[in-house]
């Protein structure tokens, strides 16, 4: 299939996620997160390797959304669990867990690119893979001690998790660095390649150097957010990603390219686990509603992001890609100040 016709496959992943993101709440407070993510996480190397067996564009396409519900599932419950544990434990770890999380992300890029190099299939690739993660997911499921729940102010406990003005004010706060990642996953290769004419393994660069910056901040954040403050901290690192984004759109070499999408990487580190902790924090209605509606809507805001992004690099260039972001940085620097529950 074409890059068009593969770009609409890929919208059935957003499209699934959303739709759970709903009500998936009710779920974790229903059941538990233990019961959630012993039942869901297993089923995602294995949707991620049936990934490679669909037999047409079609067929891909309505998988994907089979997919993104599956995956949508774990990603709410794992969420909700490290707030718990945080709140009984009274430490923060929700940034290290995301920086597991990148790190994972960096090997996965790595291991595909290993089983690209041996001309393995992407269904015997993934599903080799699946054949030690099912059973580990498994295992550390099971062997979940589940945290208590955060307690809330909720009188009524409401099925759908619609975003709440609270809510929406840290959409728009997490909305510029999840724009300026997803503009780097999608076109710094790109923009690298166009830009400055380098050989096609400085090109692909980018994303490890993102990754590995991205992981590094994400497990010193914790410790730093304790120490300095979640306000000022988030700003700190806000102003790193707009440096980046600066550097990336007016570099003169590949070299400041590459510091530019390394500070990106560090900038953008902590936006989603301080977005998804300040949400969990608010208090007004169970946390698992809470980190649902936040992910949802951000979820529905980004959706249509990539066709937007690209129309832009077509008819104005690959710079003006990163460029049109700049106001979306600076904003977010205002609305740090609602990372604060009480502030909220």
């Amino acid at each position: 299939m074409d890059k068009a016709t593969l770009g609409l496959a890929f919208l059935g992943f957003p499209v699934g996620a959303i739709l759970v993101f709903l009500f998936g709440s009710r779920l974790v407070e229903v059941l538990g997160t233990k019961r959630v993510l012993v039942a869901s996480l297993p089923l995602v190397p294995i949707g991620t390797a049936l990934l490679g067996a669909m037999p047409s564009a079609l067929m891909l396409g309505l998988f994907f959304v089979l997919y993104g519900a599956v995956y949508a599932v774990p990603n709410i419950a794992m969420n909700i669990e490290a707030d718990r544990v945080e709140a009984a434990s009274d430490r923060r770890l929700m940034n290290s867990s995301h920086g597991v999380w990148s790190i994972g992300y960096l090997l996965a890029t790595l291991i595909g690119t290993f089983a690209e190099g041996l001309g393995l299939s992407p269904l015997v690739h993934m599903g080799l893979l699946a054949i030690p993660l099912v059973p580990a997911a498994l295992f550390i499921t099971l062997g979940l001690d589940p945290a208590p729940p955060r307690t809330h102010t909720a009188q009524v406990v409401r099925r759908l998790a619609l975003p709440t003005a609270a809510i929406m004010l840290l959409v728009l706060f997490i909305l510029g660095p999840s724009l300026l990642e997803g503009a780097l996953r999608n076109w710094s290769v790109i923009y690298m390649r166009d830009s400055f004419g380098a050989p096609g393994w400085v090109d692909t660069l980018t994303l490890p150097v993102f990754l590995s910056a991205n992981a590094v901040g994400r497990l010193s954040a914790d410790r730093l957010v304790t120490r300095f403050g979640t306000v000022p901290f988030a700003r700190a690192l806000n102003l790193l990603a707009l440096l980046g984004c600066l550097a990336v759109v007016l570099a003169p070499n590949l070299v400041v390219a590459l510091v530019g999408f390394l500070l990106i990487g560090i900038g953008v580190c902590a936006s989603y686990p301080l977005t998804t902790s300040a949400a969990a924090r608010i208090g007004d209605r169970p946390a698992s509603q809470n980190v649902a509606s936040l992910t949802f809507a951000t979820q529905l805001f980004l959706l249509g992001s990539p066709a937007v992004l690209g129309w832009v690099a077509t008819n104005w260039g690959d710079r003006a890609t990163f460029a049109i972001l700049l106001p979306m940085i600076v904003l977010s620097q205002w609305l740090a100040r609602y990372l604060v529950p009480n502030r909220t």
